[in-house]
């Protein structure tokens, strides 16, 4: 949905100046976790860590938005997920996360299906196509400081201040391109604010209780969605290819949630307490 409504702007606003409201209306749509969790929810152990985050998240969101106006939703995403590939094997290096061999099969079988998608070789490497795999890099290490506050910070405070830092690094840019949203662009803008507030405590709480390399692979369910939205928003019509891709990402997401339920994998106590239900 967030990529949707970034598509649909695109062709009136400056990605920049999306990515300047994304936040601020994402830092409002904070408002009512905070209400629920108080503001002691904010503190953290790792302000140092929260800011090299904001840096990388404004550059990389930036790479993304301009990213998905240059080409083709479905693709744009396809491409995007050599995040969870990036991401589970730094989990490894850096967390000492075990990946499982099941695990590595899903991760490896995801990323087959996204090379189906994008068959390298045929057409050639864009410039929309190197923003999005900058931005897949970025987001990667963004998964995994993420992974690692969790065990530290409270999923608000992760939340939050990375919108809250990302607002004044994302307006500077913004200022020279800026343009002032009319109508239902407003609508719009809020709309994306919101979704996206959700879908990152989404995020970060299924980090916090579960292994990085068991959650990222479900990020390959985005293409079958993104697909079926550019279609009936945009008219994109995916190949067969596509949908052979995506074929082969659903079955490998399928396959680790029917693995990871029969093995029952523990929760740790500590850190299911430590979130809001």
């Amino acid at each position: 949905m967030m990529n949707g409504i970034v598509r649909h702007l695109g062709g009136v606003l400056e990605p920049i100046v999306v990515v300047f409201f994304r936040c601020l209306f994402g830092l409002i749509a904070m408002a009512p976790f905070l209400l629920r969790s108080g503001f002691s929810s904010l503190r953290t152990e790792k302000p140092t860590l929260h800011v090299i985050r904001g840096f990388a998240a404004v550059i990389g969101m930036s790479c993304w938005f301009y990213g998905i106006k240059l080409m083709p939703l479905a693709e744009a995403v396809a491409l995007s997920f050599t995040t969870p590939l990036f991401s589970s094997i730094a989990a490894v290096i850096f967390l000492g996360e075990v990946m499982r061999r099941r695990r590595w099969t899903a991760t490896i079988i995801g990323f087959i299906g996204t090379l189906i998608v994008l068959r390298p070789g045929v057409d050639e490497f864009s410039f929309g196509s190197f923003l999005i795999l900058t931005a897949a890099l970025l987001m990667a290490f963004n998964q995994v400081m993420v992974k690692y506050l969790t065990g530290k910070d409270h999923p608000n405070a992760i939340v939050f201040w990375l919108v809250f830092l990302v607002l004044p690094l994302s307006f500077v840019p913004a200022a020279s391109f800026w343009q002032t949203p009319i109508g239902i662009q407003w609508v719009w803008l809020i709309g994306l604010g919101i979704i996206a507030t959700v879908g990152h405590q989404s995020m970060v709480r299924s980090f916090a209780l579960a292994d990085a390399t068991a959650v990222v692979p479900f990020e390959f369910m985005r293409l079958p969605f993104v697909a079926l939205l550019a279609f009936l928003a945009f008219g994109e019509k995916p190949d067969m290819w596509t949908w052979v891709g995506a074929a082969v990402i659903v079955s490998s997401s399928v396959y680790i949630t029917h693995r990871e339920a029969r093995q029952g994998y523990p929760v740790s106590p500590v850190k299911a307490a430590s979130i809001d239900p």
